[in-house]
């Protein structure tokens, strides 16, 4: 018999080590080594032999032009939720393996339910539950009125008893809930760990691959917001998106971290109502519900979500420090770049905020990746220095270089145009960004440094 043989693989990066140590020498994380049981080959096992569509991750006996290649052998299946397929990339692609992840409570269970009981009314789909009972789901399923007819369930751990199942049911779409509770019977590890959650993973994803059957994964999230289980799953799927949004706030947003068929950081919205998830088809609308009174500090910026322009409120509060370290806190922005932006303003602007407490927030909830909110954070932070309030209908977006240049963005025309939908009628932006005919009823400013753009107010 065979010595089984064992790695040791870090849970944060997926880096591999023939024996353990403290740290990781390719993340510089401690303590975040695992042990992974290798099970020896199999005799005789089977090469890998590609699918139908003949793409991604499967191994090809044949040598094929690139310009050869069909594309209309990929087609697309639609979800039938406009903001989840804006995420994938424009739908499902046959054969391919999506991850869903999410803080308990976020909805990962009740969109793929809503999901598959819709796609089931027209394919073929299994629904395979390892975290509650047939009588849970169909509780839920019951209580959001869906249709339930023609959705195939099994509720099971175990990765080869699915995988039988799988193999006579014949499904268009696989969804397992969750990746973390599966299990192999040759690993010796518990469900969760890291060698059953790769593994497990691995063997979905090869069935998907060479049967063209569509996998939604869900998978937990730990406390820092990442993807529980190791690093290497991500390497493994296609897709992964994360739903994110508190108990307390009924909206959702969508947000992919990796697609294989369509644009990263895409952004679908959606509501938490009575009856499930619904989505929002124009998500500025609802991150613009300010009061009528304008307040000092307050200002509407756009910034860019994959595809498509939003409209968001940044909020900055500047008060009196008694600590001799004043506090910078930011929410939905990058704290350091915060930091780097209050000292362009001390010496390009002029204004000093070495003795305030500074409080940043993006109203919603919505986290602001790119450098376009430069400018409208640090004029945020001027109006509430200064206890004046701006115009109510007055937009901004740029980015702030360290010499105080207002930089030019991507799609700033869009951006314009977008804000001008919505009745904003002012527009301080880079010189690079301004239109040569600015839309009707928006006067558009254009702005090289920030000394302008504070004289423009």
């Amino acid at each position: 018999m065979a010595k089984a043989k064992s790695a040791f693989v870090c849970t944060e990066c997926g880096a591999e080590y023939s024996k353990w140590q403290g740290q990781c020498s390719s993340c510089r994380e401690w303590n975040t080594l695992s042990e992974v049981r290798l099970a020896p080959a199999r005799p005789g096992a089977p090469a890998a032999t590609t699918g139908r569509s003949g793409y991604a991750g499967v191994t090809s006996r044949e040598v094929v032009d690139l310009s050869a290649v069909d594309l209309s052998e990929v087609p697309r299946l639609s979800s039938t939720f406009d903001e989840f397929d804006r995420v994938l990339g424009g739908g499902l692609v046959p054969g391919s393996a999506v991850l869903l992840g999410g803080h308990p409570g976020a909805g990962k269970s009740t969109l793929l339910l809503q999901t598959a009981c819709k796609l089931a009314q027209g394919r073929r789909v299994l629904y395979v539950t390892g975290e509650e009972s047939l009588s849970q789901v169909a509780m839920r399923a019951h209580r959001l009125q869906l249709p339930t007819q023609g959705l195939k369930m099994l509720a099971e751990t175990s990765v080869e008893t699915i995988l039988a199942v799988a193999e006579r049911e014949r499904p268009e779409i696989l969804v397992i809930d969750s990746i973390q509770t599966m299990h192999l019977e040759d690993i010796s590890s518990a469900p969760g760990g890291v060698a059953q959650v790769r593994e497990s993973a691995a063997a979905l994803t090869r069935f998907a691959k060479g049967s063209d059957t569509v996998l939604l994964l869900v998978g937990h999230v730990t406390k820092d917001g990442s993807l529980a289980g190791p690093k290497v799953l991500e390497h493994m799927i296609d897709a992964s998106l994360l739903l994110e949004g508190g108990a307390d706030s009924r909206f959702r947003t969508l947000r992919g971290q990796k697609n294989r068929f369509g644009a990263v950081n895409e952004l679908g919205v959606f509501a938490m109502l009575e009856h499930g998830l619904k989505e929002v088809k124009n998500p500025s609308a609802i991150f613009l519900s300010r009061g009528e009174e304008q307040s000092p500090g307050s200002l509407v910026m756009v910034v860019w979500e994959g595809t498509r322009p939003i409209l968001v409120e940044v909020q900055a509060l500047l008060d009196d420090s008694p600590l001799g370290n004043p506090r910078r806190v930011a929410v939905g922005l990058d704290a350091n770049r915060l930091a780097m932006l209050l000292a362009v303003l001390h010496r390009h602007g002029g204004l000093f905020t070495g003795d305030q407490d500074v409080f940043l927030n993006v109203v919603g909830g919505v986290k602001v990746l790119e450098t376009s909110a430069d400018l409208a954070v640090l004029l945020a932070v001027v109006s509430s220095l200064q206890g004046r309030a701006l115009a109510k209908e007055l937009v901004v977006f740029g980015e702030v270089g360290l010499s105080g240049e207002i930089r030019p963005v991507p799609s700033g025309q869009e951006r314009i145009i977008e804000a001008a939908k919505h009745g904003f009628t002012r527009a301080i932006v880079p010189r690079g960004n301004a239109p040569k005919q600015a839309p009707a009823g928006m006067e558009v400013v254009a702005v090289d440094k920030l000394s302008e753009a504070l004289e423009a107010l």
